[in-house]
């Protein structure tokens, strides 16, 4: 090895040390989607993170999506998909297909990953133990002509009502990363698909995480181009009342910063397109995303 590659190693292996030290025996949430779930290298080496983190003696919560693979799952049956505000209607057979694709193929594939890469992870849908309990969404919205409003019933979309976290604790004692589809448990035993974002939130929430992770396929919040490394509350409204926060960000910013207030002490939205970004954001003084704290 050339005295300048173990110079470099050595540096990042020191710059590491103390955030490791200050997050063993802590818990993270991530919500894993995005290009990270597409990309070969990419899952890779997101489950070397994840596999790394537990290693150190954190406690990792995988959260994960699936919308493109759903997608292209209804696409090949034949099934037409609409979308109201960005929300997927789902009606009892398309709920069928996405809990095959969500918490079967999608689950078990990212629990092989960390498998592959020595870690032990157990797969669940959210509903199972009442982890995730729900109900359904629906959404209010002016009607076509202006004179009033409407409210829209989006099938099997749901929203978290309550998490139990022991079953996930139980987990952490056995040294097991818990891999969660975002599949709620709804008032009537109905299945009910959530955001995977607002699940990784209230889990961090009720786990009182140290840190909600979000990974995107962006580098983070930015603003005239350039990345926001870090933002505060006064900041974070002023950007959304400026509109510099708007579109798909906004929802991920709102549900972070609903973490924040809810106990969680930091959350981070980070580009899942660069290898390794988990532990980059972690324990590098740099990182690759945005921080938000209160």
């Amino acid at each position: 090895m050339e005295p300048s590659s173990a110079d470099t190693i050595a540096r990042v292996l020191t710059e590491a040390l103390p955030y490791i030290q200050k997050f063993s025996g802590k818990t993270i949430v991530i919500k894993y989607g995005g290009n990270a779930m597409i990309d070969e290298d990419l899952k890779s080496s997101f489950a070397c993170d994840v596999v790394l983190l537990k290693q150190v003696g954190i406690n990792p919560v995988i959260v994960h999506g699936g919308g493109p693979q759903i997608g292209q799952t209804l696409e090949k049956l034949g099934k037409k998909t609409q979308f109201i505000d960005g929300m997927r209607v789902t009606d009892d057979e398309t709920m069928d297909i996405v809990e095959r694709v969500l918490g079967k193929i999608v689950n078990q594939e990212i629990v092989d990953l960390i498998l592959q890469h020595g870690g032990k992870a157990q797969g669940l849908m959210g509903k199972e133990h009442g982890i995730v309990r729900a109900e359904r969404l629906t959404i209010s919205r002016t009607t076509q002509d202006g004179t009033g409003s409407e409210r829209l019933d989006l099938g099997h979309v749901g929203q978290v009502t309550a998490i139990d976290s022991k079953p996930l604790i139980k987990l952490f004692e056995k040294s097991v990363i818990p891999v969660i589809a975002p599949i709620g448990l709804g008032e009537n035993g109905e299945s009910l698909n959530i955001n995977a974002d607002f699940v990784a939130g209230n889990i961090a929430s009720s786990l009182h995480a140290e840190k909600l992770i979000l990974l995107t396929n962006t580098p983070g919040v930015q603003h005239n181009g350039e990345l926001l490394t870090g933002l505060k509350y006064d900041e974070i409204t002023q950007l959304i009342a400026d509109e510099v926060i708007s579109g798909g960000m906004l929802p991920k910013v709102k549900c972070a910063w609903d973490a924040i207030t809810s106990g969680v002490n930091a959350a981070h939205i980070i580009d899942g397109r660069v290898q390794h970004a988990v532990l980059l954001e972690l324990f590098t003084d740099q990182g690759v995303g945005t921080l938000l704290s209160s």
